[in-house]
């Protein structure tokens, strides 16, 4: 349950998660009027982007027909329904006369799983960086901006294949777990022209299991979070 609306999940669909969350909460949305999301899963993404932008409209699809299904009944019993429509759809073969100011993926790059959704959904078995970047450079309008988050360890590869195919980093968010940790994962957003270059540090957790301010500021309009209760 999220405070305007809610994720219905299912066990063969990748669940809600924290990358999702952070990419929701912090992809730059705001001037963006025509959204796509690649690879939708539950839909949260495209959701909470929603929930940030009213004016904006979104298409999300997802090469796994089981989420496609699950997004769709997502969409649809949202308060944004009529901003929000999605299709089982293959990125490598999307075809659109449209450009679109925002394009957003937390795209598959777990290496290895025994689980068959993760083989969709974590790996870069359907769709690998290069043909994610390639084809989002050809679809984006010219003030249009890609927004994914990848770990870390990937960021220097991806930066050089989007530098490759003349799109420029303009933000970079260095996210970390747990304060004092090394950083685990990147939000990057990349541009078609050059903009000044913005930096900046993001930390999950204060310690185990407590979230930093950083975090509960971020999330106070999508998070319902329990209170503590005292005896």
């Amino acid at each position: 349950m999220f405070k305007q609306f809610a994720i219905q999940q299912s066990k063969n669909v990748f669940r809600v998660g924290t990358d999702g969350v952070l990419l929701g909460a912090l992809a730059n949305v705001d001037q963006a009027l025509n959204v796509l999301e690649i690879g939708t899963g539950t839909g949260l993404i495209s959701l909470m982007l929603a929930q940030r932008n009213i004016e904006a409209n979104f298409f999300g699809i997802d090469i796994n027909k089981e989420a496609a299904d699950l997004t769709k009944i997502n969409f649809e019993n949202s308060p944004f329904s009529s901003r929000l429509k999605n299709a089982h759809q293959d990125f490598k073969e999307f075809e659109t006369h449209e450009k679109f100011d925002l394009i957003v993926s937390n795209p598959p790059y777990f290496e290895a799983s025994d689980s068959e959704k993760d083989k969709i959904a974590r790996q870069t078995v359907e769709l690998n960086f290069r043909q994610l970047i390639v084809k989002s450079s050809q679809i984006l309008s010219e003030r249009g901006v890609l927004s994914v988050i990848i770990p870390a360890e990937a960021g220097s590869d991806f930066t050089a294949i989007a530098f490759e195919n003349r799109m420029f980093l303009t933000r970079k968010i260095n996210i970390k777990g747990i304060e004092n940790s090394k950083i685990k994962r990147l939000i990057l957003e990349f541009s078609l022209s050059k903009k000044d270059f913005i930096e900046s540090e993001f930390t999950i957790e204060k310690s185990p299991r407590q979230y930093s301010d950083q975090y509960l500021e971020l999330t106070k309009e999508f998070h319902v979070f329990k209170k503590e209760v005292r005896n």
